[in-house]
């Protein structure tokens, strides 16, 4: 979801960046501006003075501008704060079943659920990563099948063999996965 919420609000801002910037660049070097726009003329300031203070006898009007500059930082604190979060997982909490936990590396179960994946016949590589949280972790996974492996006996593999080996290992109920599968390029092949 970050993805697509730093996609959108770059966009939104380029192209308002880009109309606004685009605009006075034209109406500075002297064309003509529309009736309903802000500039009318090329020596014309954004804001004149009576338009800057216009409002400040008003009531609401200090409330106003600082409750949007308060929701204003707060949506850049958000923001800012979602992109240094880190995208693994860095461990994950086991019940070793005498009622005390281990924290098994998020990394290690990563490698070896990959490592599992990539031993199963028809896949060329294989790819783990974790997320969630410490207790309720999930896994995507990335196959690359060579080009003669059907994709639902592959997932049907991997399900059976590599994720219920890193479920039971991690003694975890579940472990969802979102997998991805991709084949190998490869040429065509002569027929003679």
């Amino acid at each position: 979801m970050l993805g697509t919420v730093n996609r959108v609000l770059i966009a939104l801002a380029g192209l308002l960046l880009l109309a606004l910037g685009g605009s006075v660049l034209a109406v500075g070097l002297g064309a003509p501006s529309p009736s309903w726009w802000i500039h009318q003329g090329r020596h014309d300031v954004l804001l004149t003075t009576a338009e800057r203070t216009h409002w400040r006898a008003e009531g609401w009007w200090w409330p106003t501008v600082l409750a949007a500059l308060a929701v204003l930082f707060l949506l850049a604190l958000w923001w800012l704060t979602a992109q240094l979060r880190r995208r693994r997982l860095t461990e994950v909490l086991v019940d070793t079943g005498d009622g005390e936990n281990a924290l098994l590396r998020g990394r290690a179960l990563e490698t070896v659920l990959a490592a599992d994946a990539a031993r199963q016949e028809g896949v060329s590589h294989a790819q783990a990563v974790l997320r969630g949280t410490r207790t309720a972790p999930e896994v995507r996974v990335w196959l690359q099948l060579e080009p003669d492996v059907a994709p639902g006996e592959a997932l049907d593999t991997l399900t059976a063999q590599a994720l219920t080996h890193a479920r039971d290992s991690a003694a975890l109920r579940r472990l969802p996965a979102e997998v991805r599968l991709t084949s190998v390029k490869h040429r065509a092949e002569r027929v003679t």
